[in-house]
């Protein structure tokens, strides 16, 4: 692949978004090839944390790129915000934790895809925005439904209605992201909330994600309803039984991911 880079050791996979000429900036190649790199990671047993991060110090991704903008039509422009929204739903449904770890811009587009992580940690650099309205078009990639979701209403047509960025410690205080370190600690910090995730119940984790997910936006009966056929679903795996056991005869699990 030219523009992502696939890294994976000790159990963490690292997804590099490289098009630093660009910014790292979204367009039809990007999205292919992040396709393909998630698609190759959910075979990959051996991985159980996905970390995404843009290349160089300036940015995580810029946004779509423009430069196709304007020749793109009206169906052409529907084409690419299915594509870009596939590819995005596609991360997020991930049963394996994805962890955003955001330097420099996130913005447009590449604010949309660390709202597609299941997890966001920014460096003190970071700027997060929704500027499309800036362009005369509207959020594509998801950004007008998740990030309601994420921060609230008010807070999302804040930044979707004017266009502003906002630094990483607004980005916090809103619970755009979960924390934000120095630039230098970014990925060191990152790595080692991956490590603390890796050492919980891989099913486990599969199956909470798919909960939160499933019960979002339902009511809150018919999510707890959710909650319980999952919580049943759990009871069918080799490592809730393991997990039990190490509890009660007080040692570490050694879980299977089955």
């Amino acid at each position: 692949m030219e523009f992502v880079k696939l890294e994976i050791s000790g159990g963490i996979a690292k997804v590099l978004i490289d098009r630093q000429s660009k910014l790292n900036a979204l367009n039809a190649q990007v999205l292919d090839e992040l396709e393909s790199c998630f698609l190759e990671l959910k075979e990959q047993a051996e991985v159980r944390v996905i970390i995404i991060t843009g290349a160089g110090e300036k940015a995580f991704v810029a946004g779509a790129d423009i430069s196709q903008f304007p020749s793109m039509t009206s169906e052409e422009a529907h084409a690419f915000a299915s594509r870009g929204q596939a590819v995005f739903s596609l991360i997020e449904s991930s049963t394996k934790p994805v962890i955003a770890a955001v330097n420099g811009f996130a913005l447009g587009g590449g604010c949309e895809l660390a709202l597609a992580c299941h997890l966001r940690y920014a460096s003190e650099n970071a700027q997060f925005g929704q500027p499309e309205v800036k362009l005369g078009v509207i959020a594509g990639f998801g950004g007008t439904q998740r990030l309601p979701r994420l921060v609230g209403t008010g807070h999302a047509l804040d930044l979707l209605l004017s266009g502003r960025m906002i630094d990483s410690e607004e980005a916090a205080r809103i619970g755009l992201v979960n924390q934000v370190f120095s630039q230098a600690e970014l990925m060191t910090k990152v790595e080692e909330i991956a490590e603390v995730i890796m050492s919980q119940g891989p099913q486990a984790q599969a199956f909470t994600l798919k909960a939160v997910y499933d019960g979002a936006g339902l009511h809150l009966s018919e999510g707890l309803k959710v909650e319980a056929g999952t919580f049943r679903d759990v009871f069918d795996t080799e490592d809730r039984i393991e997990g039990a056991n190490a509890f009660l005869e007080r040692r570490l699990p050694k879980f299977k991911n089955r």
